[in-house]
C-alpha cells in the first residue's frame, strides 16, 4: 500500500515540478479566465441590472473555457516521452496514477480560478451570500471540469486533430456542472434554497472522481495499443 501512494504522490509532485518549469504557460488559464470574466461589464452600462444577473454564467463559463486549455497535451508529453508505457507496465493501478495526475491539474488550473473569483464576482456586483455560493459551487464543480477533460484527452491522445474534437466531445459532459453551478448561484440571489444544485454538483463530482480515473485509465491503454 505504501509502494501505491508513493507512486501517486511520485506523480503528482512530478506535475508541480513540470509546471513550475513552465510558469508561463501555468499562468494562461488564470490570465484567460480574468480577461474573459472582466470583458463582459466593457459591454453593459454601469450598475446595470443585467451584469448582476448574468453574473453566474459569465463567470461559470469563463471557468469552463479555461480548465479546456491545454487539454489536449495533457497526456501528449507522457506518450511522447515512454512515460504512459511505464505507467501501464508499473505493478500500480493506473487509474490511481490518472487520478495523481489530474488532481495536481485541478491545483494548478482550478484552484487559482477558485481564489480569484470572489474579486471577480465583486465586479460584477455579486452580493456577498451569492459569492460564498459561487466559491462553493466552483470547490464542487471545477473537479468534475478537469476529470472530465482529462478523459476526453485520453481518448483523443492519439487523434492527429484532437484540438478539434475534445471541445466537441467534452463540452455536453461539462453542460451538466455548469447548470447546476451556475443555478446554485441564481438561487441564492433570488434568496431560494441552494441545497439541490449544491447536492447535484457533489455527486457528480464523486462520480467523477471515483469512475472517470479508471475509463481515462482504459482510453489510454487502447491508445497505446
Amino acid at each position: 500500500m505504501k509502494a501505491i501512494l508513493r507512486a501517486a504522490w511520485a506523480v503528482f509532485a512530478r506535475e508541480l515540478r513540470l509546471a513550475l518549469r513552465r510558469p508561463a504557460e501555468g499562468a494562461q488559464p488564470l490570465v484567460f479566465y480574468c480577461v474573459l470574466a472582466l470583458l463582459f461589464p466593457l459591454g453593459l452600462a454601469a450598475q446595470d441590472s443585467a451584469l448582476r444577473a448574468f453574473a453566474p454564467a459569465i463567470v461559470w463559463v469563463s471557468a469552463l473555457l479555461a480548465a479546456l486549455l491545454g487539454i489536449e497535451r495533457l497526456f501528449r508529453s507522457d506518450v511522447d516521452d515512454g512515460t504512459l508505457e511505464l505507467w501501464l507496465l508499473a505493478d500500480v493501478p493506473t487509474a490511481l496514477l490518472v487520478a495523481a495526475k489530474l488532481a495536481a491539474q485541478w491545483l494548478l488550473i482550478a484552484a487559482p480560478l477558485i481564489v480569484v473569483a470572489p474579486i471577480i464576482a465583486l465586479a460584477l456586483n455579486l452580493e456577498a451570500h451569492a459569492v460564498r455560493i459561487l466559491v462553493l459551487s466552483l470547490l464542487l464543480g471545477t473537479p468534475v471540469l478537469i476529470f472530465t477533460g482529462g478523459f476526453a484527452a485520453a481518448l483523443t491522445v492519439g487523434a492527429p486533430r484532437a484540438g478539434l474534437l475534445i471541445p466537441i466531445l467534452v463540452l455536453p459532459l461539462m453542460c451538466p456542472a455548469l447548470i447546476f453551478g451556475a443555478g446554485a448561484v441564481r438561487a441564492a440571489q433570488a434568496g431560494l434554497a441552494v441545497e439541490g444544485p449544491l447536492y447535484f454538483l457533489a455527486a457528480m463530482m464523486v462520480m467523477a472522481l471515483t469512475l472517470l480515473p479508471w475509463a481515462t485509465a482504459g482510453a489510454l491503454r487502447n491508445a497505446l495499443e
